[in-house]
């Protein structure tokens, strides 16, 4: 993926992860399996989505056969951010204030977003998951990263996820919670060990180069908030795509 400044890339994904509004609006895509728009059709649906078909690197994966590795540790330090939701009309999204970082080995990334996706994207050991989070990333240079958490259903409300899954616009739209502010922090695991790959983003342009680290723990969630999303969101995960010879890594302790 080319360099980018900072400002280009927050701006890029301030719309649809990294194509403008505009284009976005020009250039429909869904998930729905069987129609002209769907996740097998999207690298002809326009130029600049080429990767999602050509590319050699793509997102997500089954995480399997994972080789154990002395992978940098996860430095979170993520701040409260007052509590702005967008239905962009393919997720539910929460942008970021500037301030919280990820800091992985000798790298450092800013915080930009979050997002949901149902089923998970990503497979473990062939297994999907009711929902996955994810947390994306920009590094100075423009480099992206994302941390992926699994959500598994489980007999208590996720208290973090409640003022969010309560306040999602139904259609596409931007609703800001007066007087709440979320700390995505508090819904990561207490053990950070993770599964890591170079694969690229999962919506189009499918741009490649993103450093990926999927977290090996699950996050519980109650039954009625699946539904609650999916009510919304009936199904927006990408089927997972082929490894062509790269390595999965996976945190040894």
């Amino acid at each position: 993926m080319q360099h980018r400044t900072l400002k280009q890339v927050i701006l890029a994904l301030s719309s649809v992860f990294v194509f403008s509004a505009a284009q976005a609006a020009s250039v429909h895509f869904c998930y729905e399996a069987g129609t002209e728009c769907a996740p097998a059709n999207w690298g002809d649906l326009a130029e600049e989505f080429h990767l999602c078909k050509d590319g050699l690197s793509q997102s997500p994966i089954n995480l399997y056969r994972a080789r154990e590795a002395r992978v940098p540790s996860l430095k979170v330090d993520y701040k409260a951010t007052p509590l702005t939701i967008k239905n962009n009309g393919h997720t539910a999204q929460v942008n970021y204030a500037s301030g919280s970082t990820l800091t992985v080995g000798d790298k450092k990334y800013r915080l930009l977003q979050f997002h949901f996706h149902t089923p998970s994207e990503h497979l473990k050991d062939g297994r999907a998951y009711p929902l996955e989070a994810h947390m994306v990333h920009v590094d100075d240079y423009g480099n992206l990263a994302v941390l992926g958490l699994f959500l598994k259903e489980g007999d208590h409300t996720n208290a973090f996820l409640k003022p969010i899954f309560d306040n999602i616009p139904k259609t596409e739209g931007e609703v800001e919670v007066a007087g709440v502010d979320v700390n995505v922090a508090n819904l990561l695991p207490r053990e950070r060990e993770y599964y890591s790959y170079s694969g690229s983003l999962t919506t189009p342009p499918c741009s490649e180069g993103v450093t990926w680290m999927v977290l090996e723990d699950a996050v519980t969630v109650s039954k009625a908030q699946i539904e609650q999303f999916r009510a919304i969101f009936e199904g927006n995960a990408r089927p997972d795509q082929p490894l062509n010879g790269r390595k999965i890594k996976r945190s040894d302790d």
